[in-house]
């Protein structure tokens, strides 16, 4: 979901592009309890610090990193295409597992915005030793999610041969869905008004409403008392349906 946090750095005629965050984890329970997601705000943050320059948006998506089809991704992108900006993601792996789409996207950012600084390469070279050095890393990691598929795939061909029921049975119900979705609805009306009023006092970030929530006491979903961004992104989608 894009928003437009607090810019990092000082400005200047001679500051670097605005930056233009990127985050991705691959699983909704990670959207959901910020794991994963947090450390990478957390780097993002510190990096851009350290460039003196500004963060102008913020994109999360909740994917597999084998997609390529990811729309917080394709919003990143036009916003680093419209504003010039250079794309900033905390590691190689968390823009693409796909070695010839990554490479793709750098080379397109190269040329119709400002590139892509990855924290985990901050000393990436430029002309053909930078290529060299993320063709590799970008290999490596189309590898990496090779062999965990490969594992994967394997752990539940051996518990099928073992008779083992794969699966959620919880899943498979329609009625369980159905409550869950009317808890989280129930849970997005509670919490809504809240937003609405962070939002009023001058909260424009999924940042600073969850720092609000957290402020005021409100609980999660899951009845923790510190919210991340991606929560509150959640209780917003429910907001159509809440109002109507």
């Amino acid at each position: 979901m894009p928003h437009k946090p607090a810019s990092v750095g000082a400005g200047g005629q001679n500051a670097l592009p605005a930056l233009v965050a990127y985050y991705r984890v691959s699983t909704a329970q990670q959207g959901r309890s910020g794991l994963g997601l947090e450390a990478q705000q957390a780097t993002v943050l510190e990096h851009a610090a350290r460039l003196g320059a500004p963060i102008i948006h913020e994109f999360t998506d909740v994917e597999s990193g084998k997609r390529n089809d990811r729309p917080e991704l394709e919003r990143a992108l036009e916003a680093c295409r419209r504003h010039r900006a250079r794309l900033i993601v905390a590691k190689l792996d968390r823009l693409a597992r796909n070695a010839a789409f990554l490479l793709t996207l750098h080379d397109g950012l190269k040329i119709d915005a400002a590139g892509v600084y990855f924290c985990d390469l901050p000393q990436l070279p430029d002309g053909p030793i930078g290529i060299l050095v993320l063709s590799v890393m970008a290999a490596i990691a189309q590898w990496e999610r090779g062999i965990i598929s490969e594992r994967t795939t394997a752990a539940l061909a051996a518990a099928k041969a073992r008779g083992t029921k794969l699966g959620n049975p919880n899943l498979r119900s329609d009625g369980a869905g159905v409550a869950r979705r009317r808890q989280a609805r129930a849970h997005a009306r509670d919490v809504l008004p809240a937003i609405a009023k962070a939002q009023k006092a001058g909260c424009t970030t999924l940042t600073e409403l969850a720092e609000a929530l957290t402020a005021r006491g409100i609980k999660t979903a899951n009845g923790l008392a510190n919210w991340s961004p991606e929560q509150v992104r959640r209780v917003l989608q429910h907001k159509a349906w809440v109002t109507e």
